[in-house]
């Protein structure tokens, strides 16, 4: 059995900032995957709700790294 390519870095809340999120980590060169569950609360098209937020098992810890600055920021 193949190993798994994905590891879970964070969950937030809200498709708005899960995009955010992977959008900065892909500007530092980090690969991101969203999953939501379809238990969301959609108004005016902003959909909240928990997203997962995935990246490559090769990068994690760099992603953590630029998790925590993001989150200072």
């Amino acid at each position: 059995m193949d190993e798994l390519k994905w590891e879970l870095l964070t969950e937030v809340l809200g498709q708005m900032e899960a995009e955010l999120l992977k959008l900065y980590l892909q500007a530092n060169e980090i690969e991101a995957e969203l999953f939501q569950e379809a238990t969301t609360l959609n108004i005016a098209t902003v959909t909240f709700g928990r997203v997962q937020v995935f990246v490559e098992k090769k990068n994690a810890e760099k992603a953590r790294l630029l998790l925590e600055e993001y989150e200072t920021q």
